[in-house]
Order: C-alpha cells, then sequence, then structure tokens
C-alpha cells in the first residue's frame, strides 16, 4: 500500500521533528541544492543549541547563514568555512564550536553513517591538526587516520523532483550532499521543486529510494541565485575583410 508524504509546507513537515540540542544535516554545496524553505522554517521553529553538518555554512543572508546570525547553531561539522565573515567572527570569538572536516571525509563520513559503518581510515588529514587525537593504523607501509561516520537525528534535503511516496531525484550539480544525509538521519525531510504523480518516475533514475524519506514540501517558489560572478569582456570583433572580386 502506498503512503503518500507530501505535506502542506515546510512548517507542517517539521511539526513532532524538533527539539533543542538536536543534530541535523543539511544538504547544499555552496548555494546549489539548499533546502532553504526548511531552514526558514527551522528559524522561525526557534530550535535552539543546534550541531550542523553541512559543507558550509550558507552565504550572507542566506540558507544556514539565517540560523547562525539567529543564534540557534552551536557546532558546525564542515569542510568548508571561507567567504563567511559571520561564521568566522562567532569561530574565533569562541561562540561557535567548529569541527573542521576535509571535503572528502565530509562525504564519507555521511555515506559510512548511512550504510551502518562506524570507522573507516584515510589518509586524508594525516599529520594535520584534522589528525590530533585520532587513532592511527599502518597498511601496506602507509600511516592512514581512523574517522568515525556521522549520523543525525534529522536530514533536511533539496531535490529536484519527488513523487507521493518521496522517491528522489536531484539536478545536476544540486544533487552533492543530499543523496548521502537523506540515508543518515532518524528522520528525513526532503523538499523539490516538483511533485509528479506515483509511477511517473523512472525507476531506474531514482537517485534517492522512498524508504529513506518521511516527509516532502514542494518550494513554492526558489532563487536560482549566482554565489559570485565573473564576467570578461568580449573580444572585438575582426575587422571585415574585402570580398574578392
Amino acid at each position: 500500500m502506498s503512503r503518500n508524504k507530501i505535506q502542506a509546507d515546510a512548517d507542517a513537515a517539521l511539526a513532532g521533528v524538533l527539539f533543542d540540542g538536536m543534530t541535523i544535516m543539511s544538504g547544499g554545496f555552496g548555494l546549489s541544492g539548499n533546502p532553504e524553505h526548511l531552514i526558514e522554517a527551522l528559524k522561525r521553529s526557534g530550535v535552539k543549541d543546534l550541531t550542523v553538518i553541512s559543507n558550509n555554512c550558507g552565504a550572507d543572508g542566506f540558507g544556514l547563514w539565517t540560523l547562525l546570525n539567529n543564534g540557534q547553531i552551536r557546532k558546525m561539522v564542515s569542510s568548508y568555512v571561507g567567504e563567511n565573515k559571520l561564521f568566522a567572527d562567532l569561530y574565533l570569538s569562541g561562540d561557535l564550536e567548529l569541527e573542521l572536516t576535509p571535503q572528502g571525509t565530509l562525504a564519507e563520513r555521511i555515506r559510512a553513517g548511512g550504510a551502518g559503518i562506524p570507522a573507516f581510515y584515510t589518509k586524508t588529514g594525516v599529520g594535520t591538526v584534522v589528525g590530533e587525537g585520532k587513532p592511527t593504523e599502518v597498511f601496506a607501509g602507509e600511516t592512514y587516520l581512523r574517522e568515525t561516520w556521522l549520523r543525525a537525528d534529522l536530514a533536511i534535503v533539496k531535490a529536484w523532483r519527488s513523487d507521493p511516496e518521496g522517491n528522489l531525484v536531484y539536478r545536476r550539480t544540486a544533487r552533492n550532499f543530499n543523496p548521502n544525509m537523506a540515508t543518515a538521519a532518524k528522520v528525513t525531510i526532503a523538499e523539490v521543486e516538483e511533485v509528479v504523480a506515483a509511477g511517473e518516475l523512472d525507476p531506474d533514475g531514482i537517485h534517492t529510494p522512498g524508504i529513506y524519506v518521511d516527509r516532502v514540501i514542494r518550494g513554492p517558489s526558489y532563487e536560482k541565485r549566482i554565489e559570485r560572478l565573473t564576467v570578461r569582456e568580449r573580444p572585438a570583433a575582426a575587422a571585415p575583410t574585402a570580398e574578392l572580386t
């Protein structure tokens, strides 16, 4: 028997799920693939003392930045903290805890959490501040660092399409961390741009099976922001050549 997981809006989707001190995974890479409406609903809820696992913490005035600015985040587990002045200021002042994790390691820790693998070894971070206090072991003459899985109370992810049962399809670079996060939390809520009828998604094209997804919302609108605009002048047009007669 199929189950319709579509909720009226982001506030309804988060109802009964939130509590202070919880751990939340939030998909996205830069400004691509962010569950922006669910993040705004988290802000409205006032839930606080959060540990947030995400590649970065939004951009000025957008995404997870809004929760940071509202004092709702206690700790970030991230791989990139540059170009976010608020993030840097809060960390340097001691008002924000940070677990800095190399990007590939972050992705694998999340994937491991979803796959039920409590620990794995990687060469990334050996001999650096990232490896301080972590066990190491030698394999084939090389030193490897032991990293542990990441799991969460809630994962909020952004997809392109969903059907009523929560099967998800992501679009291009907006896929990023979203599929792994969808598998690694007790509750997963997805926001999507389109909801299609049951049976309309090609089974071979589904990226996240609905078994991992508890609730879905269709976002009313999405901003296609550009994080950093770079332009160049067009080259001068070549001078016309005389035709031979």
